[in-house]
């Protein structure tokens, strides 16, 4: 069995794929954590210096419209202060979007190289210009999201305004979990285009729609991969943003200063979103590598790229 880098050129299992995304980050520490670690801090940087500027001008509009005769002036202060901040913080996620896209791109060029034994450089990485296409899009998947969220709201206001209140309950619920399940279905069957876009040089529509015939017959098995790798990735994240959220509650008591809190969630975040967004790139890369091995006999064509680079 021929393994030239981090997996073996066969059908992978579950350990396989999982086990070969921590050895990607083991066989080029430089690229998958040094560039993520750098990109990272300065789009949460970036993302918390638009939030501290959303959350004053949130926090002064609500301080003279939240104090009625149901909230004393402390009362009111603190709802001010929680919804200024969950609201700027939601306000600027949106933001990250672009940026996690363009590193995870450049993460699946680093995961496919070791794939073949070989590292790529850091300058290599930078040049590559098809992330650009990944940019595109997940911002059409964002736009695509945020309208389907519009249309199921204005069903229910709509509903609502003409006083059916059991119809609007109804497509509350049932809405509710058709976009769930519509989100889940549309995420499985387009978890492939990145590596897609990244590693096959066509254009953006004809690889979209390759990725998309790709997953036909491996979407239960690409969901419960990505998932379970989403909750292993969200069990570490929280073991940095729970003291970090714990940190920033005791700065907020001692000092009473929003700002402070902030900046040391911004520090766990930095922390959980390098680390996550490392390891969903090499699985994702691997997924794409072992369908296509399972489809199209891609291991051949790795087996002689290896030998030929040896």
């Amino acid at each position: 069995m021929l393994q030239p880098g981090i997996i073996p050129l066969r059908p992978l299992g579950l350990g396989e794929i999982l086990d070969g995304a921590v050895r990607a980050v083991r066989a080029n520490p430089a690229v998958m954590f040094g560039l993520s670690a750098v990109v990272v801090t300065v789009a949460v940087a970036l993302q918390t210096l638009v939030q501290l500027y959303v959350t004053s001008l949130i926090g002064a509009a609500l301080s003279d419209t939240t104090l009625d005769g149901a909230m004393t002036a402390a009362d009111s202060a603190v709802f001010s202060e929680l919804l200024s901040t969950s609201g700027g913080q939601a306000l600027t996620v949106p933001l990250l979007i672009p940026v996690t896209s363009v590193l995870t791109g450049l993460l699946i060029v680093s995961v496919s190289r070791s794939v073949l034994g070989q590292r790529v450089a850091l300058r290599e990485v930078w040049r590559t210009r098809r992330v650009w296409l990944l940019v595109g899009f997940a911002l059409l998947q964002l736009l695509a999201s945020l309208l389907a969220v519009a249309l199921w709201i204005g069903a229910l206001a709509a509903l609502a305004a003409a006083g059916a209140d059991g119809a609007a309950v109804a497509v509350g619920v049932l809405g509710g979990l058709a976009l769930v399940a519509l989100l889940v279905w549309v995420t499985t069957r387009t978890l492939l285009v990145p590596p897609a876009l990244m590693l096959e040089g066509k254009r953006f529509w004809p690889t979209v729609a390759r990725a998309w015939r790709l997953t036909r017959g491996s979407f239960w098995r690409l969901l419960g991969i990505y998932v379970l790798s989403n909750l292993l990735v969200s069990v570490l994240m929280y073991l940095f943003l729970v003291p970090a959220a714990v940190v920033a509650g005791l700065v907020t008591a001692a000092s009473g200063s929003d700002d402070l809190t902030v900046l040391v969630s911004a520090l766990g975040q930095i922390v959980g979103l390098t680390l996550s967004t490392t390891f969903l790139a090499a699985v994702v890369a691997l997924l794409y590598v072992d369908v296509r091995i399972r489809r199209e006999g891609l291991d051949l064509d790795l087996a002689r790229a290896a030998t030929g680079a040896a």
